[in-house]
């Protein structure tokens, strides 16, 4: 990046380094702390316009000793290169001073993070260089992709104290002063920008303090990584107390976060050694609890409760819709189905029993309701209040009813045998007010509509019951369910297409003469009723088919096999 004269002289009275460290940085720092690093395509681009370089050919394989560029730090000023922290011109190099550097001791190093890999079969350019070879001791080559090569002139304590992997390359090389400095090579790096940048902080004493300034979570992941592969185990730990404070963006970030950290320990303990445990662990404490593997199911009883016994209308149905979509999202993530791929139900709803206590809670206040309600004096008259609170506890059981069928098919069949089975309350229905009672029809459409769709599957005795039971009082109620599902939010609206579609299938799913018997009795409601009753016309046809006119069209081969019928 360019830097006037003005921003380098600031740089270079800037307070000195703490003691036992080089007087001069060999890097370029910005004013937060961090090494001036262009991104590998930035780096791609200065070699492209850079062709000045010396190339940097692959080394052959018959000589044990590889050779190392000579070529100075690169000083194109140009946004792809990064100045060093001083201005002093760079010294002339020589033909004699290139075939110096030439013959120097070299160690050659694959990428921590990528294995025993064999060097690229392509040519390298240094793209860019760090540093200043006379004020430094060591040498480290980083080679990228598509060519991109970076030269970082270092001190060797440094990184030799900051860094396993510096360290146990160094002391293999074993080379003592005075003699020519050592030159460390990394090959196959895929991330070189972040590389310099983590070498870059092994001459901070306060990596950390570095790390939280304007540093974004998916960098600072790959930090750690890097400075996870070089050994630098107090950069990571930085990186690790970095990410246990600061915020997660959306799951995709927190998944990321996660399956780093978790990779780290997971290496951590397979290695025998307990470097980031203290730092893991309380991490991890956001995502997951000590006490359990699976949610508490006290903690979702307690969801329940506070939300049937709020007194806010909006915030109750805010709520329940919330809830219900979290829900939908924890059986959607399990794959098959509204189960466990076991077969067991989502972990949120680990037992059904909550729900159905929560369910027969509702019906016994209902029950008392009704009784208030058709107690009242005055003919069709009822209080306001018991109204509203009629509409309350149905609307209730219709959100407890949705979550018992996202938490099993078995739990939502079980309702349907619990309310089948209300006779008492099915009785006083006649006795209250249409405009008051009309709502506790809703849940016998919800019921019918989830048995004509197949999302339920109660046995036949149940589904005869439901009918026989609550088909009645919903004949009752449907004038006043049409004329009110207008003015209710979406999520309780009043389809009439698909509420009679259910009646109607679920009457057909009966015995021949249990569909007689129900289709015969809406069908005299109908003659006086008319739009202010269930339209089964669908449902009627085909019971007159199966009675009337598939008999006679399954006697055919039999007669016309010689077989003599009676006449109709």
């Amino acid at each position: 990046m360019d830097m006037d004269g003005s921003r380098q002289q600031q740089r270079r009275g800037s307070p000195p380094e703490a003691s036992g460290r080089p007087r001069t940085v060999p890097i370029a720092v910005t004013p937060e702390g961090f090494w001036c690093c262009p991104s590998p395509a930035a780096l791609h681009k200065s070699l492209l316009k850079n062709p000045h370089h010396h190339p940097h050919a692959k080394h052959a394989p018959a000589p044990p000793t590889h050779k190392t560029p000579s070529a100075p730090p690169s000083r194109a000023p140009s946004v792809q290169t990064a100045p060093s922290v001083t201005d002093d011109p760079a010294p002339a190099v020589t033909d004699d001073q290139q075939h110096h550097n030439h013959s120097q001791a070299t160690t050659e190093a694959p990428a921590p993070a990528g294995g025993q890999q064999e060097p690229p079969p392509q040519q390298h350019k240094v793209c860019v260089g760090f540093g200043r070879p006379e004020t430094s001791d060591l040498t480290v080559m980083l080679y990228g992709k598509e060519g991109i090569a970076v030269r970082m002139s270092v001190h060797r304590d440094v990184l030799s104290q900051s860094s396993a992997f510096f360290a146990q390359r160094l002391a293999a090389a074993g080379n003592p002063a005075p003699a020519p400095p050592p030159c460390v090579e990394i090959h196959d790096c895929d991330d070189a920008e972040i590389y310099v940048e983590t070498v870059g902080l092994m001459y901070c004493d306060e990596a950390k303090h570095r790390l939280l300034l304007k540093q974004s979570v998916p960098r600072v992941l790959r930090i750690m990584k890097a400075a996870d592969a070089l050994g630098f185990h107090a950069c990571v730990t930085s990186c690790l107390h970095y990410l246990e404070a600061v915020p997660w963006d959306g799951d995709e970030e927190e998944r990321s976060v996660v399956s780093s950290v978790r990779r780290l320990q997971s290496r951590d303990k397979d290695d025998g050694c307990n470097y980031y445990g203290g730092v893991v662990t309380p991490l991890l404490k956001r995502i997951a609890s000590d006490d359990c593997l699976r949610p508490p199911s006290d903690t979702f009883a307690s969801i329940t409760e506070m939300v049937l016994t709020s007194t806010d209308d909006r915030g109750r149905r805010e709520m329940k819709a919330l809830v219900l979509n979290l829900l939908k999202d924890s059986t959607r993530s399990h794959g098959v189905g509204v189960t466990g791929g076991d077969g067991s139900p989502p972990d949120v709803i680990s037992s059904a029993e909550t729900l159905y206590s929560s369910c027969r809670g509702c019906l016994d206040r209902l029950r008392e309701l009704f009784a208030e309600a058709s107690s009242s004096e005055p003919d069709y008259y009822c209080p306001a209040v018991v109204t509203r609170r009629i509409a309350l506890e149905t609307d209730n059981l219709l959100w407890l009813v949705e979550m018992l069928m996202l938490a099993s098919q078995r739990a939502g069949d079980g309702f349907v045998a619990l309310w089948s089975g209300q006779a008492e309350l099915a009785a006083s229905h006649a006795r209250v007010p249409a405009p008051s009672r009309h709502a506790v029809s809703r849940v016998t459409a919800r019921l019918l509509v989830g048995v004509g769709r197949g999302e339920l599957l109660p046995p036949r005795d149940a589904r005869l019951r439901l009918l026989q039971v609550w088909l009645h009082p919903l004949i009752d109620d449907y004038a006043w369910l049409q004329r009110c599902g207008g003015s209710r939010p979406s999520s309780a609206s009043f389809d009439r297409r698909l509420v009679e579609d259910g009646i109607g299938q679920t009457i057909l799913t009966l015995p021949l003469e249990d569909q007689r018997s129900i289709l015969l009795a809406w069908f005299g409601r109908f003659l006086k009723l008319g739009d202010d009753c269930p339209n089964l016309q669908r449902a009627f046809e085909v019971w007159w088919r199966r009675t009337f006119v598939r008999p006679y069209v399954l006697r055919q081969p039999d007669s016309d096999a010689g077989d003599v019928s009676p006449a109709p």
